[in-house]
């Protein structure tokens, strides 16, 4: 239920500064949010599947921790980041 090579690196080319930048914040949350879309699809159709539960609770947790950093660091960027995936804030 991993994240596959090409999504991972359409997310990478998208908002990273160069290729490879994956330890930019906007990257590492655009990378969660599509986790947490793939988590969230797999719950809905397998309900008692706690583990997957377990792991969704899991990178909301990260992502919003995350999300609070760059919130922090950067107010203008992290509004229009936020506009930009779609997110509710």
């Amino acid at each position: 239920m991993a994240l596959t090579k090409e999504t991972t690196s359409a997310v990478v080319s998208k908002y990273g500064a160069k290729e490879g930048d994956t330890g930019n914040v906007k990257v590492q949350i655009a990378l969660l949010t599509e986790r947490t879309k793939q988590l969230t699809a797999h719950v809905k159709t397998f309900p008692k599947d706690a583990g997957a539960k377990r792991a969704l609770l899991k990178v909301v947790g990260q992502r919003r921790k995350m999300l609070r950093y760059f919130e922090r660091t950067d107010l203008e960027g992290y509004r229009a980041f936020i506009k930009e995936l779609g997110l509710r804030k």
